[in-house]
Parts: C-alpha cells; structure tokens; sequence
C-alpha cells in the first residue's frame, strides 16, 4: 500500500479532478467513502443535487473564518492530497475497508487525530478499484494548523500495520530518499509518444550517467547539452552563482509546445545542485587527476578501489560506507560504458538498479570515497577492455553488491536493501555471460601436468587450510593457467598467493579457485613495471642535462576524447 502525499492551494480544483471522468477517462463511480462528517459532506458523486462548490465551501469552512481573521489573506498551501493505493496483485478493499484506511490515515497523519473535536475537514473520495484520495484542509476549527511533520513518513508507517491487519502484500519502508515516481499523466504522456519510460525517468538516468563520468560542474552542464537536453540554471542575485538547476528532455514539451523542465532535486535527492557539488570539485579551483598509464592499469586501480570498499562496508564507519556505496553507483555507470559485448546490458541494468541503493538517510562522507569514485571516472576514458582485467572488476563488483544489501539490511534500509539485491542478480547474469568463455578458454591452455602439480605444492604449503577445496574447484584447471601467465610475468606463485590470500578471507567463497583466479588476474606484470621504471629512470638523466620543459596543463586535453553517453 503505498501513500504520496503533495499538498496545494486550489480546494475546487482537486474536487473537480476526484469526481470528474479524469484525464483520461479513467475515473468510473466516483463517490465519497469517508469523511469528517459523512453528514454534512456533500457527495456530488451520489447526490444529483451536491456541487462542487457546495462541497469547497464545506471544505473550506475553516479557511474562511482564518482569512477574515487575517484581513483577507487565505493561508499557504491550505490543501493535502494523499492518494493511496495498493500494491499490483492485492484484492480489491469494500468501500467500509478503505474508510477504514482513510480514518487511520489521518489519525496518524496529524489531520485528524480520532477523538479531536477541532480537527481538520477531510474526504477520503474513490474512483478506481485499487485506491482512494484523501483531501483534507488543513485549517483546524481553532484556527491553528495541525502537526504534519513527516506526514509522509508517518503515512507509510500506518500503511505497513493497515497491509499487516488487511492481509495485504507487505511493501518496503522508504526513508524519503527515494525519487519521485512519474505520475499518471507522465506515465501516460510516454504511452502516447512510443516511449517504454517516462522523461523524467529518462532524464534521471542521463544525469546519474554524466556525473558519474565528469569532473567537474561545468563539465556536468556542458556534456547533458551535448546530448540535447535542455539546462536552465537559476543564479543567486547577489552571488551569481548556480543555486539550482533545472533538465528538460529533447522533444518533451506542454501543450503550449515549451519545454519541460525537472528540477535536480526532483529528479533525485542527490542530484540537486548541494548533493552534486559534493561529488564534483569546485571547477574554479580544481585541476583534474591525471589518467593512468595504460588502459589495464585503470582496470586494476577501479578493482582495487572495490576490494577497498568492501572493508569500509565491514566498518563502523557508516558515513565513509555511505560515501563508497554513492561511488559505486557512479562506478557501475561507467564500467557498463567501457564494457563490451553481450553482458552490457545486464551492468547498465545493475547501474539504474543500484541508484536507490546508492543513498539513504546516512550521510554520505564522499571524501572518504575519493579513490574509488577517481578510478571509477578513469573508466569512463579508457580506450579498450582488457578482456580478463574486467572480468576480474565485474567479479568484485558482484561482492561489492551483496555486500552493499548485507550492510542496508543490517540497518533496516529495506527499499535499498532490495535494490542492491537486483543490481547482484544483474551483475552475476554479466558476469557468468562474460566469465563463462573466459574460463573454458584457460582451462584449454592449461600448463602441463608438471607444472600443475608443482602449484598444487604451491597452494598446499600457501594455503593448507583451503588447498583441497581449491583442488576440487571445477575453475582449479583455469587457475594453473592464470598462475603460468602470472609466474610468466614476474611473479613468484607462492608469494603471490599468499598477497592475493590477504585481500579477503576465502571461507565464504564458495568457489575458492575462481576467487584466486580473478585476483590473480588482477595483478600488475612485474616485468612491465620494471620496464616502465627503467624507461623513466632513463628519461630523468637525459632531461637532467637540459631544461626541463612544463607539463602540459589537463585542461588542455582534448575534448574529441572525452567518452559521452
């Protein structure tokens, strides 16, 4: 059963729409089911003599007395809406269940505590099968305005005891860091034009893509342009700077064929100006990091950064938690852009998943999260995948996500618990499409028997109390073959078992051998490091002898190369 609840000024105008035929025609028997005062509402639904007017000035009673008190000035934002209505499969409630709804609505609302002689007139109004409206204005017969603070949440609070005593399908508790859900008429609007979403929902997934991947606020403004999204900012008049911001989406215009814009905040909590800027640097001041050597070092730096993140979650530190789980949001965008094949879809589907994951009513610590949310972006400019290095990051990225549910279950954040549950679904569906292969192909290249055996010496003197469960791995064949190219590359393969051993305990994998193996994976070639630093080390001698010339400033790298969605 879930409860919105909005509030206006226009008492006639919201009773016109709840006894009309709707806006599309999808209002059948409107009536009234329950009320204030069932005898003294006027039900223009069953009653051929009631009138709209009748029943706003029978509203409105209250307001009127308050405006003659106050020289003619109606008090702001005098009428609450609540439409609520309950979740896709439940049955359908009597007319006597759902006045029983609205009565206990308001009750815990503040509208209309029961038993409160002075409280505010309301209507509870039916019109469809699976919900009601309940206006009420709130003005009391004292004059005083009733307590409505958190109305919303005390509104979804009595909804979860009503779906427990009516037998109903249970929802999850929200905490009002959710996004607005696309009303009717927008649901509506995309139906019409052939789209499977609503602009709004469109908009929200372009800003959650663009941020993640810029450096900056101006950065943010001039990459959602490119992609013909309309911005208006609005500028502080003593300041001039931003103080808001507002998208609207190409092609979605009003009836008057002007542009329809959504504020940040409206998009989502943390996409409005404040929750940005502490995401991005101030662009006046702040130089972009510089980017990693080579495309494979931005894999493993991303990779490493997760592996990081999951101690943070297994801290006590909730904020420095709360700042991970937003970089790994923007993390998850920028990975499904630099990600090829068919496994694509399933890590843009774990991205749009984990946004209501990525906050809730914690506040983030987003400095604590800079390493993962630099690499993250780093992603967002690399020129190719390097096949086994993502598979590796999409292996961490899949703990990361079970363990992002694991640390929202434990404190109760039930709606983001369950998003990072699907964004794991999401993210083991791409990972086996794109592990699968990978792993077949190692197990066909396997090292010979001797060499095999010899890392079965390994892994028995490294890691005696996991070697049998390693040997019996069915991803065991593969792991000698990620060790030989590894052994290959530089490093020694006990001592390199024993460093990947410390990144995590191996008790809960449940398979251990494809756990090792996408460390492995992960780790630098030693031969191409020592490279690298020889190559360097020369470079700085033969600078020594001549003036060494400035480095190219970053805000000087071209824009053809930056990666736009």
């Amino acid at each position: 059963m879930v409860p919105d609840v909005s509030t206006g000024s226009d008492t006639r105008g919201l009773i016109v729409y709840l006894f009309g035929p709707g806006r599309r025609d999808e209002h059948t028997n409107p009536h009234i089911v329950a009320a204030w005062d069932m005898a003294g509402a006027p039900d223009p639904g069953r009653d051929p003599a009631a009138t709209y007017t009748q029943l706003a000035k029978r509203l409105d009673h209250h307001v009127d007395l308050r405006t003659r008190e106050l020289d003619g000035k109606k008090p702001h934002q005098h009428v609450w809406h609540c439409p609520v209505r309950t979740a896709p499969g439940d049955r359908y409630l009597t007319d006597t269940e759902w006045a029983e709804v609205a009565r206990r609505i308001v009750h815990a609302t503040g509208i209309a505590p029961e038993g409160d002689e002075k409280a505010c007139r309301w209507i509870a109004v039916r019109h469809a099968d699976d919900h009601i409206h309940i206006m009420a204005i709130t003005v009391r017969a004292d004059g005083r305005r009733p307590r409505t603070h958190r109305d919303g949440q005390r509104a979804q609070a009595e909804c979860r005891k009503i779906e427990a005593a009516f037998g109903l399908r249970r929802l999850k508790s929200g905490d009002l860091t959710a996004p607005r859900t696309p009303t009717g008429a927008e649901r509506a609007k995309a139906k019409r034009q052939g789209q499977t979403v609503t602009a709004r929902h469109w908009l929200r997934e372009q800003a959650y893509a663009v941020a993640a991947a810029v450096y900056n606020e101006a950065d943010y403004f001039t990459v959602l342009q490119s992609l013909g999204i309309k911005v208006k900012t609005r500028i502080g008049p003593e300041t001039g700077d931003v103080i808001g911001y507002s998208l609207a989406a190409p092609g979605d215009t009003n009836a008057a064929g002007q542009p329809v814009y959504y504020g940040g905040s409206k998009l989502a909590p943390d996409l409005s100006i404040n929750r940005l800027r502490e995401r991005l640097p101030d662009q006046k001041v702040a130089d972009r990091p510089r980017y990693a050597a080579d495309s494979a070092e931005r894999w493993r730096h991303t990779t490493t950064a997760i592996h990081r993140a999951r101690t943070v979650l297994n801290s006590d530190d909730d904020a420095a938690a709360q700042g991970h789980l937003a970089a790994f949001g923007d993390a998850l965008y920028n990975i499904a852009s630099a990600t090829t094949g068919p496994h694509r879809a399933e890590l843009r589907a774990a991205a749009m998943a984990f946004n209501r994951a990525r906050r809730s009513a914690i506040r983030a610590d987003h400095q604590a999260a800079t390493a993962l949310r630099k690499a993250a972006k780093e992603l967002a400019y690399a020129s190719s995948e390097p096949g086994g290095l993502a598979i590796a990051l999409l292996f961490a990225t899949v703990h990361l996500a079970r363990a992002a549910a694991k640390w929202h279950k434990q404190r109760g954040h039930e709606q983001q618990a369950a998003a990072a549950e699907e964004a794991f679904r999401h993210l083991q569906a791409g990972y086996q499409q794109a592990a699968a292969p990978v792993l077949a192909d190692l197990a066909r290249r396997a090292p010979r028997a001797a060499t095999a055996s010899r890392y079965e010496q390994d892994v028995r003197a490294t890691l005696p109390d996991h070697a049998d469960r390693i040997l019996a791995d069915p991803t065991w064949t593969a792991l000698t073959t990620t060790l030989a190219h590894a052994e290959t590359a530089g490093h020694n393969p006990r001592r390199l078992l024993a460093e990947v051993r410390a990144q995590r305990e191996l008790d809960s994998a449940e398979h251990p051998a494809e756990v090792l193996n996408w460390r492995i994976t992960a780790q630098p070639n030693r031969r191409t490091q020592a490279a690298r630093m020889r190559s360097a080390a020369s470079g700085t001698s033969a600078m020594s002898a001549t003036t060494r010339p400035p480095a190219a400033p970053l805000a000087t790298r071209p824009e053809e190369r930056r990666r736009h969605r």
